[in-house]
């Protein structure tokens, strides 16, 4: 199954490359929302992507909105994965076009069980 991380941070993103290598994920990265879109692009269409809110030059919230219309009108599994934690930005990122919502910090398991309720068993 492959997977894209959104995140500009590069730990975070090794984490999350770690975790999902480890559930048997074929994992790309993305420093932020216009790199992630240039990829998508480019033809990559992942079953998934984990997707950071705060990101410099596009956020989180501007990619999924983004890539739930054309010219991508992307059917990929959105998950955001921050430390917003409010209930009001949750409704958000889920009015925009995300799937699921993980809070950090997080563990493979809860990760692994947000990919379950999406039917995405690596």
């Amino acid at each position: 199954m492959q997977a894209l991380v959104i995140d500009d941070s590069r730990a975070m993103r090794l984490v999350l490359n770690r975790m999902l290598v480890e559930l048997g994920c074929e994992v790309e990265e993305a420093a932020n929302g216009r790199e992630a879109l240039d990829r998508l692009g480019h033809g990559f269409a992942p079953e998934f992507m984990l997707v950071d809110w705060n990101m410099p030059e596009m956020s989180g919230i501007e990619f999924v909105e983004a890539v739930r219309q054309p010219p991508y009108s992307s059917t990929s599994r959105l998950v955001m994965v921050t430390t917003e934690t409010e209930a009001a930005q949750v409704m958000r990122a889920l009015e925009a076009g995300a799937d699921e919502y993980v809070m950090k910090p997080f563990t493979k398991e809860s990760i692994s069980e947000k990919l379950a309720l999406l039917g995405l068993e690596p």
